[in-house]
């Protein structure tokens, strides 16, 4: 491990918390989106990081790119895949980054498997592609309107309207027809 690698992977660790498998891919797809796309970090909506999955992994982008929830630039689409699609707003780049090195199940030994995700080169544990879906909008800032059950403010976009009241997702009424 270079110096630059070994000091950004001490961040990552003391961001997350501990060292593990799940940092360590995330460590690594973070490292391989900085080389393929020649960015370093976002300092806003620049750089937009759509995640597949809510694991360790997602800590080291939030480390080393600045991408998070709250800027708006890190998107979360529920697949439970080891997936992350980056997308560069001005430069109109795009890529997506999937594990395909998985922990052998029959040694299981994760220490083992850590140390494999961060020494084999990228193509022997990603694959590269581009993502299937188009860049996401930049995030928008909604009107605050207080549920007329609770009184608890909350963003116009998560506001139903029910039996002519204005509710928040937790007081509307859940409805489906699907069985």
């Amino acid at each position: 491990m270079n110096k630059t690698w070994k000091s950004d992977w001490e961040r990552c660790v003391a961001f997350h918390g501990h060292q593990c498998p799940g940092l360590a891919i995330g460590f690594r797809v973070t490292m391989a989106a900085r080389k393929q796309l020649g960015v370093t970090s976002a300092a806003d909506e620049e750089l937009v990081c759509v995640t597949e999955n809510d694991s360790c992994s997602l800590d080291a982008v939030q480390a080393l790119l600045s991408c998070t929830l709250g800027k708006g630039n890190l998107l979360y689409r529920d697949r439970g895949k080891q997936a992350f699609s980056f997308f560069l707003r001005k430069q109109n780049k795009k890529l997506r980054i999937r594990l395909t090195h998985l922990l052998n199940k029959e040694t299981g030994d994760r220490k083992t498997y850590q140390q494999e995700i961060l020494s084999l080169p990228d193509e022997e544990i990603f694959s590269f592609t581009e993502p299937a879906y188009d860049l996401p909008v930049k995030a928008k800032i909604f009107k605050t309107v207080a549920c007329e059950q609770c009184g608890e403010p909350a963003v116009e976009s998560k506001i139903r309207l029910y039996e002519e009241k204005k509710l928040c997702l937790d007081c509307a009424p859940e409805y489906s027809r699907r069985w």
